[in-house]
């Protein structure tokens, strides 16, 4: 704790900021309330002043600084002939007082009580300031991740469907969750299934289960998703890479709350809430008759539209911080590699972030992540900033991620789709657009 004596005294200024200082504080004193303000710009905590003094008194220094420093604790010290006046500085915001003369002991104990009390005070508001930051395992402050957690706050207990709508790595399945937690259903499972990641055949079997003998392997029974997350929520994470052959099964289960096994006749009566997510325009989908219009007003009764993270960069300093912690690590990110981050615009978004970051820490030896652990990205902003506008058109630009991410993996797709963060179904895709697939 900082403290400033304020004494016109000088004996005495010295004594109590020395006795202050040998006790584990950092004192300096004053001879004047004047001296005392050009000085506070320096950041003290906590000033121990007198009231009677030439020039500024006490009690005008005291309302000088809790109009320019309202957060400064402030004691006044005084005879015992004007305690009334030290009564009226306590109205006036002072914290306590102290009667001269006094023993340095009880400035020593008035001081180690603020000082507990600060500390506290700085734990509570350093709690709140994290609470304001995060939702759930959410991560964002900006004004863009506040609509969207007070979107959840409002549907989680609606019980509605709910469409979350973002690029890939915006933490969509995280939102997902968040809405379950705040439900009624939040004691009952939450089951999660990629669209995209799966067959078709084999999609379906996962949906709605299987009956002994429906198909080569199927040597048992099994439930399927929907009976899993009975009573519960159910995630279809990329409903748009759904088949429409099942998009149209999926709607029947909606409207009938029954599932039917593979194989089986017997109707299966199951109570769940579906929250559907999308990378893609999935209007246009409707517009193109890829995705059916029925089943989008079914799932999009509910939509959040979830920011990428270049649109929210205020957000990606607590996000870097947050995933270095995750880490259990002491490591900091210097201002220029910041920079750099602040910089680059994430195309993975939040996931990119946190792999960049790993592979940083990895560059780094676990110590401070500089400028030249993040090489990937000085190159990238580099090219970013040369493109020109109407130079290139977005088809270009993720064919020429492709290829780089390609090269990168040395050919292999698998790695390539992780580093880009997509499935390899859907890499496999992009691949045959743009006639990369040989």
């Amino acid at each position: 704790m900082n403290i400033l004596i304020v004494d016109d005294e000088k004996r005495l200024g010295v004594l109590f900021s020395r006795a202050l200082r040998d006790a584990g504080f950092s004192a300096k004193s004053v001879e004047t309330a004047e001296k005392a303000l050009e000085m506070l710009n320096q950041g003290f905590d906590l000033v121990i002043t007198d009231l009677k003094m030439p020039g500024m008194d006490g009690v005008e220094l005291l309302n000088r600084i809790k109009e320019l420093y309202p957060d400064t604790v402030v004691v006044v010290m005084t005879a015992h002939g004007t305690v009334e006046t030290a009564v009226k500085a306590m109205k006036a915001g002072a914290y306590d007082f102290l009667l001269k003369p006094f023993p340095t002991d009880e400035l020593l104990l008035l001081a180690r009580r603020i000082a507990d009390e600060l500390q506290l005070h700085q734990e509570v508001e350093y709690r709140r300031k994290r609470e304001r930051e995060r939702f759930g395992d959410i991560i964002g402050k900006s004004d863009e991740m506040r609509n969207v957690f007070t979107l959840i706050e409002k549907v989680a207990p609606a019980d509605a469907t709910v469409l979350i709508l973002g690029e890939t790595g915006t933490g969509k399945e995280l939102v997902a969750r968040a809405v379950h937690e705040r439900s009624q259903r939040a004691k009952k499972p939450f089951v999660a299934i990629n669209c995209a990641a799966i067959t078709e055949t084999l999609l379906e079997s996962e949906l709605f289960g299987y009956e002994k003998g429906a198909f080569t392997g199927a040597d048992r029974r099994k439930p399927g998703m929907f009976e899993l997350a009975n009573n519960g929520t159910l995630f279809l994470d990329e409903i748009a890479e759904m088949p429409q052959s099942l998009q149209a099964k999926l709607l029947r289960v909606l409207q009938e709350k029954t599932v039917y096994h593979l194989g089986g006749t017997t109707p299966i009566p199951v109570d769940v809430r579906i929250i559907a997510a999308t990378n893609k325009d999935i209007k246009k989908l409707v517009n193109e008759h890829r995705f059916r219009e029925d089943l989008y007003f079914r799932i999009a009764v509910f939509p959040i539209n979830l920011p990428p993270l270049r649109a929210r960069r205020e957000d990606i300093p607590l996000l870097a911080r947050h995933f270095l912690a995750k880490r259990s690590t002491n490591a900091q990110i210097s201002p220029e590699a910041m920079e750099l981050l602040m910089d680059y615009n994430f195309p993975g978004n939040v996931r990119e972030l946190e792999n960049i970051l790993e592979r940083a820490l990895i560059l780094s030896g676990g110590g401070n992540i500089l400028p030249e652990h993040l090489p990937d990205l000085e190159i990238a902003i580099a090219e970013s900033a040369s493109l020109q506008p109407g130079e290139t058109t977005l088809d270009e630009l993720e064919k020429k991620m492709l290829i780089a991410a390609l090269e990168k993996a040395g050919g292999n797709k698998s790695k390539a789709a992780k580093m880009l963060g997509i499935t390899r179904r859907m890499i496999y895709t992009r691949l045959k657009k743009y006639g990369l697939e040989g």
